[in-house]
């Protein structure tokens, strides 16, 4: 595919190329390639499946974060003659987030890593197709801020964010109050433990919890869906993308998956968003928005589905849920601390340290530790986010150990 096609097709940016989400948007960019081009790909440790990602689009740069893994890939890339540019590190994500021939920038990197990269492309103006939710939870004001004095558009991707913004009234942009709204409702499908006791929920194993029954995600995204987590952050995400409260946002757990969310008017109207589970309709809405495009997605058969289910979170189950809104309503540094900590336990959980209630246990002890600081700038959010990880790591140890005596 020809670099020289800035004057024809729209050029993007995908951040965490190799991820669920960045193999979702190079399909859709492959179905209107005459349309869309690929300027840069970034990506963790993957270099093989970057490799093989720069003979299929030809990208002009590509980013490893990890400095091993971008040697690899640079002597793949050299061997082969490909003509594609290698970087490594933040500084590298950084360079692609801020490409001058990207119009948009998928920002898919899981985690308290995409932060940077994001807010980058943010500054830059660009049209940010926000995959990531720590940017939002971890510095939301921050990042709506210099969107606002850049010009930057950001169109939401999580599939009940973008489902939210298509409700909204007609030429609505994200970051501003909407006329006329009285309630969001933010739908999950509760995970694939929605329906275990308590008590079974201590004995769940990682591939159980990455084991998703209707999404295909990432293991991390996964694990935060099973312990609802991952609403509870979407909760954060949303009050900042529609700046709104907390108390205007109701969860509902929605085993079928189908309707993503809803947005209920003053006047009682209700409109929601309906579509078959795949993360390709809120990527082919956000990469041609306004316009509308083919995404590689079934039609929604709702004689098949039959019925339509909905009921409240138990918060009692899932106590994450409760977390985040504590994070919320206490507001400043707090959301960092509910974010780092929760990364910290996810990845404890998959590699087989803790137990999987463990994981609220270790965030509602570090939230516990924590004073809340004005979130003013990034280098307190990340200085808070670090001091987080090593107290929560703390902890892990300190369970580890005890378990190891109990077992003696």
């Amino acid at each position: 595919m020809s670099k020289n096609l800035d004057n024809i097709s729209h050029g993007v940016t995908v951040l965490g190329s190799t991820g669920s989400i960045g193999i979702s948007t190079l399909d859709v960019i492959s179905r209107h390639s005459h349309q869309f081009h690929v300027v840069a790909l970034t990506a963790h440790t993957q270099w093989q499946r970057m490799l093989q990602q720069c003979r299929d689009y030809n990208p002009e740069l590509a980013v490893m974060l990890n400095n091993d893994a971008a040697d690899q890939l640079q002597k793949a890339i050299h061997s082969e003659g490909l003509s594609v540019t290698v970087l490594a590190g933040t500084e590298g994500l950084e360079q692609a987030a801020t490409h001058p021939r990207s119009r948009s920038v998928m920002a898919a990197i899981v985690g308290a890593a995409g932060l940077l990269p994001s807010l980058a492309a943010v500054k830059a103006g660009k049209r940010v197709l926000l995959a990531n939710k720590e940017p939002l939870v971890m510095c939301g004001h921050i990042f709506i801020d210099e969107a606002i004095q850049s010009g930057a558009l950001v169109l939401p991707i999580d599939s009940e964010h973008n489902a939210i913004f298509q409700c909204m009234p007609n030429g609505y942009q994200t970051g501003t109050p909407a006329r006329g709204i009285k309630k969001i409702l933010l739908t999950g499908s509760g995970g694939p433990f929605r329906e275990k006791s308590k008590d079974e929920l201590s004995s769940v194993t990682p591939a159980q919890a990455c084991a998703h029954p209707n999404w295909v995600m990432g293991k991390k995204i996964s694990v935060d869906s099973a312990t609802m987590m991952n609403k509870g952050l979407e909760l954060i995400e949303a009050c900042w993308l529609f700046a709104t409260t907390p108390e205007s946002i109701q969860i509902l757990v929605h085993p079928q998956s189908v309707i993503h969310s809803m947005v209920e008017y003053l006047d009682g109207s209700v409109l929601a968003q309906l579509g078959n589970p795949d993360m390709r309709t809120p990527i082919a809405h956000a990469l041609a928005w306004p316009e509308r495009i083919e995404a590689g997605v079934a039609s929604l058969d709702l004689l098949s589905i039959g019925r339509l289910d909905f009921k409240e979170p138990d918060y009692k189950l899932f106590p994450c849920l409760h977390l985040a809104r504590q994070a919320i309503d206490q507001g400043g540094t707090i959301p960092v601390v509910l974010n780092a900590a929760n990364e910290v336990a996810v990845q404890s959980f998959l590699d087989g340290n803790i137990l999987f209630t463990d994981i609220p246990v270790i965030i509602e002890k570090s939230l516990s530790d924590a004073k809340q600081q004005d979130a003013n700038t990034i280098k307190s959010i990340l200085n808070v986010d670090a001091k987080t990880r090593s107290f929560a790591l703390e902890i892990v140890s300190s369970m580890a150990a005890s378990s190891k005596r109990n077992a003696r």
